[in-house]
């Protein structure tokens, strides 16, 4: 909420630490509603069959274009959280958590360009696309490499929070060993696509590990003091 300060000019009621944190929050629980909604309905997980994508994009639900639509506030709010925490790292402490701070936003820029063209290829794919040859397993492809920047928003943020004693050491462990699943899956991304074996466990483990740790930050965020980071 902004109000006027006696200059008149418009400030916000509550730090940005707070309101970058409760972004970070609700940013969790639309990923994790919209994966609630999708994966019950037949979403194709990473490394399917064409078949498969060709039964659920072929007929998609109508969940699916709702899910779609909540893309742009996704990024709106991932951006603000990634924002609040570089703000409030900036200077790190007696350690300097500066530049690490700086990989943690770099990161989660970059998994927002990379979901952006995801989602426009998953709009493409329920428009008719699904039949064009190569477009699912470049959809595919691209989803599985974005863990290479959550693992540089997860790498980053966390030593970054750890040097500036914004968060906790289970915290940092949390976000660390989610960062290693999801670098190692981006990694295997051809065993992955090309195998019907447990290696897709490492994405999905790394990735219910960044919803938990993207709550547990936002968290840190929302009771940070009030005297640090920015205000708007």
């Amino acid at each position: 909420m902004l109000t006027l300060s006696k200059e008149g000019g418009a400030r916000s009621a509550l730090p940005f630490s707070v309101t970058g944190g409760l972004a970070g929050i609700g940013f969790a629980a639309l990923i994790l509603l919209s994966n609630a909604v999708l994966v019950p309905a037949g979403l194709p997980a990473p490394g399917a069959a064409d078949a498969e994508a060709l039964d659920f994009y072929g007929s998609p639900p109508a969940a699916l274009s709702v899910v779609l639509a909540l893309g742009p506030l996704t990024w709106v709010l991932s951006t603000v959280f990634a924002a609040a925490a570089l703000a409030a790292l900036w200077g790190g402490g007696p350690r300097g958590g500066s530049g690490w701070a700086l990989v943690g936003f770099a990161g989660v820029l970059l998994q927002n360009g990379t979901f952006l063209a995801v989602t426009a290829l998953r709009f493409a794919l329920a428009d008719g696309g699904v039949g064009t040859p190569g477009l699912w397993a470049f959809q595919d492809a691209l989803f599985l490499l974005n863990g290479t920047f959550l693992a540089l928003a997860l790498t980053g943020f966390s030593l970054g929070g750890l040097r500036a004693g914004l968060i906790g050491r289970g915290l940092g462990r949390l976000g660390l060993v989610a960062a290693a699943l999801h670098a190692a899956s981006a990694t295997l991304t051809p065993l992955i696509r090309d195998g019907d074996g447990p290696l897709g466990l490492l994405g999905l483990t790394g990735w219910l590990l960044w919803t938990g740790w993207l709550i547990g930050y936002g968290l840190a965020l929302v009771r940070r003091p009030g005297d640090v980071g920015a205000r708007s």
